[in-house]
Protein backbone atom coordinates (compact mmCIF):
# COMPACT_ATOMS: atom_id res chain seq x y z
CA UNK A 1 0.00 0.00 0.00
CA UNK A 2 1.20 3.50 -0.89
CA UNK A 3 0.13 6.49 0.76
CA UNK A 4 1.12 10.39 0.31
CA UNK A 5 1.37 13.17 2.88
CA UNK A 6 3.16 17.03 3.95
CA UNK A 7 3.68 19.15 5.88
CA UNK A 8 0.99 21.77 7.02
CA UNK A 9 2.48 24.14 4.35
CA UNK A 10 3.19 21.19 1.62
CA UNK A 11 7.00 22.45 1.33
CA UNK A 12 7.66 19.08 1.97
CA UNK A 13 5.69 16.14 0.58
CA UNK A 14 6.06 12.07 0.51
CA UNK A 15 5.35 8.79 -0.68
CA UNK A 16 5.39 5.97 2.18
CA UNK A 17 5.16 2.45 0.90
CA UNK A 18 3.86 -1.08 3.35
CA UNK A 19 2.11 1.79 6.21
CA UNK A 20 1.40 -0.10 9.50
CA UNK A 21 -2.39 1.37 9.94
CA UNK A 22 -1.60 0.28 14.00
CA UNK A 23 -1.10 3.76 15.30
CA UNK A 24 0.88 4.33 18.60
CA UNK A 25 0.81 7.28 20.92
CA UNK A 26 3.45 7.87 23.04
CA UNK A 27 3.58 10.38 25.67
CA UNK A 28 6.93 10.63 26.55
CA UNK A 29 8.57 14.08 27.78
CA UNK A 30 10.63 14.43 24.48
CA UNK A 31 7.33 13.57 22.16
CA UNK A 32 5.35 16.04 23.79
CA UNK A 33 7.88 18.55 24.03
CA UNK A 34 8.30 18.16 20.16
CA UNK A 35 4.57 17.76 19.12
CA UNK A 36 2.60 19.49 21.82
CA UNK A 37 1.09 16.81 22.88
CA UNK A 38 1.21 13.02 22.67
CA UNK A 39 2.46 11.82 19.10
CA UNK A 40 0.50 9.87 17.38
CA UNK A 41 2.66 7.73 14.40
CA UNK A 42 2.58 4.59 12.37
CA UNK A 43 5.90 2.89 10.82
CA UNK A 44 6.40 2.26 7.00
CA UNK A 45 8.71 0.10 5.29
CA UNK A 46 10.00 3.30 3.01
CA UNK A 47 9.42 6.62 2.15
CA UNK A 48 10.20 9.02 0.26
CA UNK A 49 10.60 12.69 0.44
CA UNK A 50 9.97 15.73 -1.91
CA UNK A 51 11.27 19.30 -1.11
CA UNK A 52 14.09 17.89 1.15
CA UNK A 53 16.04 21.13 1.94
CA UNK A 54 13.08 22.04 4.03
CA UNK A 55 13.53 18.91 6.47
CA UNK A 56 15.57 19.59 9.18
CA UNK A 57 16.12 16.96 11.77
CA UNK A 58 17.29 17.17 15.24
CA UNK A 59 19.89 14.20 16.56
CA UNK A 60 17.19 13.50 20.05
CA UNK A 61 19.44 10.77 21.17
CA UNK A 62 22.36 8.79 19.79
CA UNK A 63 20.26 6.22 17.96
CA UNK A 64 17.59 8.34 16.62
CA UNK A 65 16.65 11.55 14.96
CA UNK A 66 13.02 13.53 14.54
CA UNK A 67 12.46 15.37 11.29
CA UNK A 68 10.67 18.51 10.88
CA UNK A 69 9.54 21.22 8.27
CA UNK A 70 11.84 23.99 8.35
CA UNK A 71 9.05 26.00 6.93
CA UNK A 72 5.96 25.95 8.89
CA UNK A 73 7.22 23.50 11.93
CA UNK A 74 5.17 20.49 11.17
CA UNK A 75 6.48 17.19 12.86
CA UNK A 76 7.12 14.65 10.49
CA UNK A 77 8.90 11.55 11.57
CA UNK A 78 11.25 9.67 14.05
CA UNK A 79 13.72 7.85 12.43
CA UNK A 80 15.19 5.25 14.36
CA UNK A 81 18.96 5.36 12.56
CA UNK A 82 19.71 1.40 13.18
CA UNK A 83 17.30 -0.46 10.95
CA UNK A 84 17.07 2.99 9.27
CA UNK A 85 13.15 2.94 9.98
CA UNK A 86 10.89 5.85 9.44
CA UNK A 87 7.98 6.17 12.20
CA UNK A 88 5.84 8.91 10.25
CA UNK A 89 3.37 11.61 12.13
CA UNK A 90 0.15 10.22 10.94
CA UNK A 91 -1.32 13.74 11.38
CA UNK A 92 0.87 14.36 7.95
CA UNK A 93 -0.96 11.73 5.83
CA UNK A 94 -3.09 12.93 3.55
CA UNK A 95 -5.64 9.72 4.12
CA UNK A 96 -5.98 9.78 8.20
CA UNK A 97 -8.90 7.83 8.20
CA UNK A 98 -6.99 4.75 7.62
CA UNK A 99 -5.53 4.62 11.09
CA UNK A 100 -6.77 3.64 14.05
CA UNK A 101 -5.17 3.20 17.67
CA UNK A 102 -3.52 0.18 18.62
CA UNK A 103 -1.22 1.02 21.72
CA UNK A 104 0.21 3.68 23.96
CA UNK A 105 3.50 3.55 25.38
CA UNK A 106 5.69 5.54 28.09
CA UNK A 107 2.05 5.62 29.75
CA UNK A 108 3.99 6.38 32.83
CA UNK A 109 4.89 9.60 31.59
CA UNK A 110 1.47 10.98 30.33
CA UNK A 111 0.19 13.94 32.40
CA UNK A 112 -3.21 13.53 33.95
CA UNK A 113 -4.98 16.23 31.90
CA UNK A 114 -6.02 14.13 28.73
CA UNK A 115 -6.94 9.87 28.40
CA UNK A 116 -7.43 7.81 25.23
CA UNK A 117 -10.33 5.52 25.21
CA UNK A 118 -10.30 1.66 23.96
CA UNK A 119 -9.23 -1.52 24.88
CA UNK A 120 -5.46 -1.74 23.91
CA UNK A 121 -1.93 -1.93 25.23
CA UNK A 122 -0.79 0.91 27.40
CA UNK A 123 3.18 0.28 27.91
CA UNK A 124 5.41 2.17 30.52
CA UNK A 125 8.80 3.90 29.27
CA UNK A 126 10.99 0.42 31.11
CA UNK A 127 7.89 -1.77 29.24
CA UNK A 128 8.33 -0.88 25.76
CA UNK A 129 12.22 -0.63 26.33
CA UNK A 130 12.10 -4.33 27.61
CA UNK A 131 9.90 -5.30 24.36
CA UNK A 132 12.29 -3.66 21.88
CA UNK A 133 15.10 -5.55 23.09
CA UNK A 134 16.72 -7.24 20.68
CA UNK A 135 14.60 -5.55 17.72
CA UNK A 136 17.49 -2.91 17.04
CA UNK A 137 19.87 -1.01 18.92
CA UNK A 138 17.97 0.86 21.12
Amino acid sequence: MSETGKCLCGAVKFTAEDIDTHVHACHCSMCRGWTGGPMLAASVGSVEFFGDSNIKRYASSEWAERGFCAQCGSSLFYHLKEPNMYIMATGCFDNAEQFSLAGEIFIDEKPSSYDFAGDHPRLTGEEFLASMAGAGDS
